[in-house]
């Protein structure tokens, strides 16, 4: 059976961005224009007067901010659509890298007050490292920000990928008078409007004509002039195959607030984005059209409804087709599994699916079977990589402040850290846990939790660590004594699945302890896991 029809109409990415550019707005207008939803939430002061459709984790709410991985589906244009808003927080980075590990290209949205940031270049890597295709979406052009051509030079320089804008901004903060289609060669007027969804689209074949002046103005239709031809004597046409090879990044302007320069680049999007592709396994690439299914979790999320403890695995479908009732193979533990109640998402909306195909991300019911990275088969014995834990920043001791809560306390623990909200790690004597996090709020998300979902409350205990180390070696008598010695010292902790972990409390000891031990391998991520398997 051929599920090429099926493939073709999957297009399923991720939203990245720096905290505040404007992703989950941008979010919600893309599933406004694809007729998913009829109202937006809005984030104002970091406060939240109207839900965000794709917040719905109470913390979220509270904070105005994403910590958690949203999926959304719907149909635009004949094709699926599948989106997967990714937290802006750096805090929460690596829920965003296991997320790309889970989609076929990225819409990157960057602020066109700050411009390229910090975290937008940390991001950039990873999209890079996987040659990932990347459309971008310059925002909040109703505001006072950098000059259009400063923002693609500091994109190419900062984020190593060559652009090619697709429209153009006219004017901008409140002499924006909106965007030119260059590759329809249509003026899009902008009136500043949170509901209208309308495009006020003029065609203009000649920029000569005198129309340009009757919208525009003299000034602005001379400053579009000069620099359409200037944007056209610099940059390369846009090459649809070096698009979706992540060589070069298609560039958008609008407002996202205002619902303007979203249907530009939503039309655009479905046009030229890839369908799903074949992945890596330990047995080598599967194909999205191999007629088995298979798929691997890339997401685990505890309590998504808060009035029933409930468990659900994000699943990525890769090949062949997921049919409901029908048993899987899990490939981890050898088990057979079953699911009656598969789920798509809109947000925090849920509705059951009878069969999902390449590209599609369901929700799977988890008694706890499951864990970030397991692969499902229809019997073949073979893992997806590539999503690795990294090494955290920083470390504390979790502290139990009601004993009498202990069960639920280590239930809930390993339940958030199964999510991947942050890394466990155990000592074999005493059962001390020690917490691995990037940032400062994961022990905030963490603790909240905790008290709010499991009824348990904690501390944490800052320690001096700032480096964990997945520990290998050929000679299983020289790790063992390193691991007798240096454990002996409280440097040898383990994680969920038991492998030693080194904790470093410098890079200065770190590099000492590679030096003193050259047959000892230190892995600053645990990508060799999978590679062992």
């Amino acid at each position: 059976m051929s599920y090429t029809k099926e493939i073709d109409s999957r297009r399923t990415f991720g939203i990245i961005s720096h905290p505040d550019a404007g992703k989950t707005t941008l979010t919600e207008k893309l599933l406004l224009f694809g007729g998913a939803i009829q109202t937006a939430g809005a984030v104002k002061s970091n406060k939240i007067t109207k839900s965000a459709t794709s917040d719905f984790m109470d913390i979220e709410r509270q904070r105005g901010i994403s910590v958690a991985t949203s999926v959304m589906s719907f149909q635009y244009g004949g094709k699926q659509i599948n989106i997967l808003d990714t937290p802006g927080h750096k805090d929460f980075a690596e829920d965003t890298y296991r997320t790309l590990t889970a989609v076929d290209s990225v819409i990157l949205v960057i602020d066109c007050v700050k411009g390229v940031e910090e975290q937008t270049e940390k991001l950039m890597e990873v999209c890079r490292m996987r040659a990932m295709p990347v459309i971008i979406f310059i925002n909040k052009m109703d505001r006072p920000g950098k000059e259009p051509f400063e923002l693609l030079d500091e994109l190419e320089e900062k984020l190593n990928i060559k652009v090619r804008p697709l429209s153009w901004p006219v004017g901008e903060g409140d002499q924006f008078k909106g965007v030119y289609k260059l590759y329809d060669h249509s003026l899009n007027l902008f009136s500043a409007n949170k509901q209208k969804l309308s495009d006020d689209n003029i065609q203009i074949e000649d920029l000569n004509t005198e129309v340009l002046q009757q919208h525009l103005g003299e000034q602005h239709a001379d400053e579009l002039r000069e620099n359409v031809a200037l944007i056209e004597g610099v940059y390369d046409p846009l090459n649809i195959a070096d698009y979706n090879a992540g060589n070069i990044a298609p560039v958008f302007f609008g407002s996202a607030i205002n619902n303007f320069g979203i249907k530009e680049l939503l039309d655009t999007f479905v046009e030229i984005a890839p369908t799903p592709a074949p992945r890596p396994t330990d047995n080598g690439e599967i194909a999205p059209v191999h007629p088995k299914f298979s798929g691997f979790i890339f997401k685990i999320h505890a309590n998504l409804d808060p009035n029933h403890r409930d468990r659900i695995a994000f699943l990525r479908v890769c090949s062949g087709k997921f049919e409901r009732n029908k048993f899987f193979f899990h490939v981890r533990n050898g088990k057979k599994l079953r699911f009656n109640n598969p789920y798509a998402f809109m947000a925090d909306s849920k509705a059951v699916i009878e069969e999902a195909y390449a590209g599609d991300v369901i929700g799977l019911y988890d008694t706890g079977n499951f864990k970030i990275g397991d692969t499902l088969t229809e019997g073949e014995k073979y893992l997806y990589q590539g999503i690795p834990s990294f090494s955290p920043e920083l470390f504390k001791e979790l502290v139990n402040l009601d004993p009498m809560k202990s069960k639920q306390l280590e239930k809930g623990i390993r339940q958030l850290t199964d999510e991947g909200v942050a890394q466990l790690f155990t000592y074999s004597l005493g059962n001390k846990k020690v917490i691995g996090t990037v940032g400062e709020l994961q022990f905030d998300v963490i603790r909240y939790r905790l008290e709010h979902e499991y009824s348990a409350k904690c501390t944490f205990t800052p320690m001096m660590f700032q480096k964990a180390c997945w520990l290998t070696c050929k000679n299983k008598e020289k790790l063992a004594e390193f691991i007798r010695i240096k454990q002996n010292m409280g440097y040898i902790v383990y994680d969920k699945d038991q492998n030693p972990v080194y904790l470093a409390s410098s890079r200065f000891i770190l590099d000492s302890e590679m030096q003193n031990n050259p047959d000892i391998v230190f892995h600053l991520n645990s990508e060799f896991k999978l590679q062992a398997v």
